[in-house]
């Protein structure tokens, strides 16, 4: 990537969430190896240390959200277990912006007395009340999506285009492989005036954000890209993954156990399978359980995430089956929380048994691991359906019982059967590192964005 050698101040504005504050970190580090200098404002509700990131300058904002009440839980509550219920998200992220809204902008307004210039506001999606604050400033708003960009053909609001028109108008073979309208009902059941002005919300960022920025691969979404950029008038520009960009930042919220890695250490290559659901999912008493036995029965050494709390009803592992561990012995690693890029790097690491985030999905795609899929929500079973349906490197698991669990982990792993899809995922891994060489896609993408900023500002 080109070196930018006029520096400006760039604001970069966070969403409190586990999945989106690291990308927008990692951004930010590539940003200010640019040369520009960056101001991150955040709302208090998970704020990250200010002393891990030296080179930024932070600026917290009231969000309220510890004093509202806006049901019959703490809206604070809601927002730490968010996505669990997109009910619940979309009236807790309407409250966020709606309470972040003034601070935001009078945070805006206190930097361009003190700097007298801001060359951009490049905000997470979710803080969509930036864009309207920012039009009102006369500053370029740009927006941050670290979901994938596929997700904006599923709500489209374009004048020219109705959802009956776009959803038939698609002919390519990736597309129609995603089955966008089955993801569609997936993702958004018995919708909400909430989650309708959300949409409404989301959409209005599309029409008048300066650029999109997405966390995401030219050749990954292709095609996607492609008819997106026939309706969009917006750039976008495709520049992950952040994570390789940016390899030593961490916004991890949960304390990492990184004596996995020992263990690790001593499994035999492509042998282990990773189980981890992000930071935000629930199973209940049963799913554990269900999982335990089909992870034991595999025979395959798993290492296990398991947060606390996870499991709905339990601290922590105490509903583990009685027998269970004897059965396993030192096949088996549960631990709290894991470094995850560094355990997917791993060579013992033959298989990530995955949530689905577009986080950890990137990450495995990066380092060639083939993924069993177990979506819980939102826009999980996008990327479930492109693992399995488009790129074809995983195997989604949709009988949660011990033994099609055992069988699964043995097709993807080490079954004839999951030879091509092993072989997929390796291919993968090499295209990726393609986007990062100074020709590839990521490259010019993060230049076209710099390129942007600099026209903004002029």
């Amino acid at each position: 990537m080109e070196k930018q050698q006029k520096s400006g101040h760039l604001v970069l504005v966070m969403a409190p969430f586990q999945g989106h504050l690291t990308p927008m970190l990692q951004l930010a580090t590539i940003l200010h190896s640019k040369g520009f200098s960056i101001t991150i404002v955040h709302p208090e509700l998970n704020s990250l240390n200010p002393s891990n990131h030296p080179e930024f300058t932070f600026v917290s904002i009231p969000d309220k959200i510890k004093e509202s009440q806006l049901s019959d839980e703490d809206l604070a509550d809601k927002l730490k277990e968010s996505l669990v219920s997109t009910v619940d998200v979309a009236s807790s992220l309407q409250s966020l912006n709606k309470n972040c809204a003034a601070p935001l902008q009078k945070c805006l307004e206190n930097i361009l007395l003190s700097h007298h210039h801001i060359a951009a506001v490049i905000y997470d999606t979710l803080m969509y009340c930036a864009q309207t604050i920012v039009n009102d400033l006369g500053l370029p708003g740009i927006t941050l999506r670290t979901s994938t960009a596929t997700t904006l053909l599923l709500f489209p609001e374009l004048p020219q285009l109705g959802e009956k028109e776009l959803m038939s108008g698609i002919e390519s073979p990736e597309l129609q492989a995603l089955q966008l309208q089955r993801v569609r009902a997936l993702m958004v059941q018995n919708p909400t005036q909430a989650m309708m002005e959300l949409r409404a919300a989301f959409t209005n960022v599309m029409k008048f954000s300066s650029a999109i920025i997405v966390n995401s691969m030219e050749f990954l979404e292709l095609e996607a890209l492609s008819k997106l950029r026939q309706y969009f008038p917006t750039p976008i520009f495709t520049v992950g993954p952040l994570h390789k960009l940016a390899p030593a930042i961490c916004g991890s919220l949960l304390t990492e156990d990184d004596k996995c890695i020992s263990w690790l250490n001593k499994q035999a290559p492509k042998s282990v399978i990773y189980v981890s659901f992000g930071s935000i999912a629930n199973i209940d008493k049963q799913e554990l359980i269900e999982t335990a036995w089909g992870l034991s029965n595999s025979k395959q050494p798993f290492l296990w995430v398991v947060r606390p709390g996870m499991v709905c009803g339990s601290e922590w592992i105490e509903s583990l089956p009685n027998g269970f561990e004897e059965s396993v012995g030192e096949r088996g690693c549960i631990v709290k929380w894991a470094p995850q890029k560094e355990v997917l790097a791993h060579a013992a690491v033959g298989g990530f048994w995955s949530h689905c985030g577009w986080n950890s999905t990137i990450e495995s795609i990066c380092e060639g691991v083939p993924m069993l899929c177990r979506p819980f929500f939102g826009d999980q079973h996008l990327s479930t359906s492109y693992i399995c349906n488009v790129w074809k490197i995983g195997l989604e698991l949709q009988n949660l019982e011990r033994g099609n669990i055992e069988r699964t982990i043995k097709r993807l792993m080490v079954d004839m059967e999951g030879k091509d899809i092993r072989k997929r995922a390796m291919d993968l891994k090499k295209k990726a590192a393609l986007c990062l060489m100074e020709d590839g896609s990521t490259s010019c993408s993060f230049n076209g964005l710099i390129k942007q900023i600099t026209v903004s500002e002029t």
